[in-house]
């Protein structure tokens, strides 16, 4: 790593309608560590440019797909497929994220380092100067927490690299880096303002987002992973468990439950309505609920390509350009949400967009992610590959049910808080029809699993789904489950006997930004129409899709148990070793403190 610090800004916009244009990368040369400490405005630009290391397309590409939500359409020899269904080792395992974290740690450590040095200024900048020192602990913190979910116990750097003795370091115990992680977002909460007093944008952490991390990341340092003895990495020693210290366990979810309280008591949080959460994120609007976005702003954030590959379906030649996803819904997870359900249309989109500017129905087979469509944007972005979409790292959604969960496990059971809780995200679903929202479950187990499930439904493809259930210790249950579910659906029968296998709905126009379509309306089919039928249908203007069959705008293949594509789902599932990636050769080849040290399964 190079001892310049590089980063920077160019604009900063503090206004609430939009989460844009607060930042701009000029050249990296343009600030280095000898000179960004002379002063507060110029350790802001450092604190900024950090924030460009808190992402990256990894987070949603490669390690959004292989849940219960989503799969990967692309073939079983490409490496994106391979990594969504289980299939890899230390030659081809995932490094972006690995080295962007630790790209945005270093950076961390040396304004962590170097900001308590700012002296002699006045009480204004003094604010600004510990605001800026706690939003540097809190992005060591949640970059952490992204590399440990998934590889396990790995390096623990928090001093500068110039600082260290040598170059050379080893892994250390995942339960001592959550524990540092969590004094960095204690600390960050001490340091930050709330957002209602600092004016900051969306892309920033505030005290309100710190305390959500801080939720998050207890109930990570809570749960289980997979674990084995550093000191023999024997192979028979690898197990998924939780740490040993039961007390801290209990002291880990009381951290957790009161981080979600101070959010929910300070009340300038909310939640919206479900489809304007997305509608404004593609827009770079801001607005109560959303907490924490990834801004998109810049051609090099932009190289994440959010709406393109994780996105729905856009011919070429449509009105809005070309959009190629490369990740799509299960098939049976359309059938996951209840009827009335208002987030299953916004979260799967039952179309695409065609060459000739329509909306054309999905087959099972083809349904994408709906949350981040480009015909929902008021404009087309900067090219079709870059759309200025933000990532949404944290929502008031996910505070509600992380205080839900931590009550149920700290109380053995759900109390009449942990079912508001709960009971404010089933309502904004169901539009605040109580009578659809059933009865909240009352024990210890049903309503842990009740929130499993409702985790499932509101942060569909948010990028939390792979490693909550591995937190929760049912990754290989859950997904063997669903393989199962899949094959019911694909041979139409157990639950599945009565999902239509023909659907018939009318084409409609795609000509228009912020296009008002959610979903097209369908009339379903158990059977096949009758040719009278489908005369009728016809001359009525609609349009009659066979569900399984490989009539599609995008991915045209066939649903049945035999396709390759789907026996290929989970294929290299295995329970008690995937839970976390090996690390690549080539990280071990450049640590010499790793050397010996990789995941003992591999």
């Amino acid at each position: 790593m190079k001892r310049n610090i590089y980063i920077v800004i160019a604009g900063l916009l503090l206004g609430t309608t939009s989460c844009k244009d607060f930042l701009e990368l000029p050249s990296e040369k343009d600030f280095d560590s000898s000179t960004i400490f002379e002063d507060v405005g110029k350790v802001e630009m450092a604190v900024l440019g950090a924030y460009t290391s808190t992402f990256n397309a990894e987070l949603f590409y490669q390690f959004g797909m292989g849940t219960d939500e989503c799969f990967s359409t692309e073939g079983e020899t490409n490496s994106k497929n391979q990594v969504s269904n289980y299939v890899y080792n230390p030659a081809t395992s995932p490094t972006s994220t690995y080295t962007a974290m630790y790209a945005g740690v270093e950076q961390a450590n040396v304004l962590i380092r170097n900001i308590p040095l700012i002296t002699n200024i006045d009480e204004a900048q003094e604010e600004k100067r510990n605001m800026l020192l706690g939003e540097a602990y809190a992005i060591r913190a949640a970059n952490m927490l992204h590399v440990v979910r998934y590889f396990g116990d790995v390096p623990y750097p928090t001093i500068p690299v110039v600082e260290m003795p040598d170059f050379s370091s080893s892994r250390v115990s995942r339960d001592t880096i959550f524990d540092g992680c969590i004094r960095d977002l204690q600390q960050a909460i001490e340091l930050l303002p709330w957002k209602s007093e600092s004016g900051m944008p969306v892309e920033r952490i505030s005290k309100n987002t710190a305390y959500g991390l801080l939720a998050r990341t207890a109930l990570y340092a809570a749960g289980y992973s997979l674990r084995w003895n550093l000191d023999s990495y024997a192979p028979g020693s690898v197990e998924l468990a939780q740490r040993a210290d039961k007390q801290r366990i209990a002291e880990l979810y009381t951290i957790a439950r009161d981080a979600c309280k101070a959010v929910v008591e300070r009340g300038e949080n909310d939640l919206i309505d479900y489809e304007t959460i997305f509608r404004d994120l593609v827009n770079g609007k801001y607005n109560v609920e959303s907490m924490f976005e990834y801004g998109q702003k810049g051609a090099d954030r932009n190289e994440v390509r959010l709406g393109y590959t994780n996105g729905i379906f856009a011919h070429t030649a449509s009105f809005y350009g070309k959009s190629q996803p490369a990740m799509a819904a299960l098939p049976v997870y359309y059938f996951e949400f209840e009827e009335g359900d208002s987030r299953r249309d916004v979260t799967i989109a039952n179309y695409a967009l065609a060459g000739d500017s329509t909306h054309q129905m999905n087959t099972y087979a083809n349904h994408t992610i709906g949350k981040f469509r480009v015909n929902w944007k008021a404009d087309a972005g900067v090219s079709a590959a870059q759309r200025d979409i933000n990532w949404i790292h944290l929502r008031y959604a996910d505070i509600l049910l992380m205080y839900a969960e931590a009550e149920n496990e700290l109380n053995n059971g759900p109390t009449a808080v942990a079912k508001e809780m709960y009971e404010k995200v089933r309502l904004r679903a169901f539009k605040n029809d109580r009578s659809k929202i059933g009865e909240t479950p009352g024990t210890y187990a049903d309503f842990r699993n009740a929130i499993i499930q409702e985790r499932k439904l509101e942060l569909g493809f948010e990028g939390w789904r792979k490693t909550d259930l591995i937190r929760w210790g049912i990754l290989y249950e859950k997904l063997t489950e669903t393989k199962q579910e899949i094959l019911d659906l694909a041979n139409h029968t157990g639950k599945y006997t009565d999902a239509a296998r023909y659907r018939a709905y009318k084409i409609t126009d795609a000509k228009t930004f912020n296009d008002p379509t959610v979903a097209l309306d369908f009339i379903p089919f158990t059977d096949e129409p009758t040719p009278a039928e489908r005369t009728e249908l016809e001359r009525q203007g609609y349009t009659v899709l066979d569900m399984y069959g490989s009539t599609a705008a995008f991915f045209n293949n066939k649903f049945t148990a035999n396709e390759v594509w789907v026996r290929n789902i989970y294929r290299g599932l295995e329970k008690n070793k995937v839970e976390l990636f090996p690390l690549s050769t080539s990280t071990i080849d450049n640590n010499p403190g790793l050397r010996g040290q990789q995941h003992p399964l591999y």
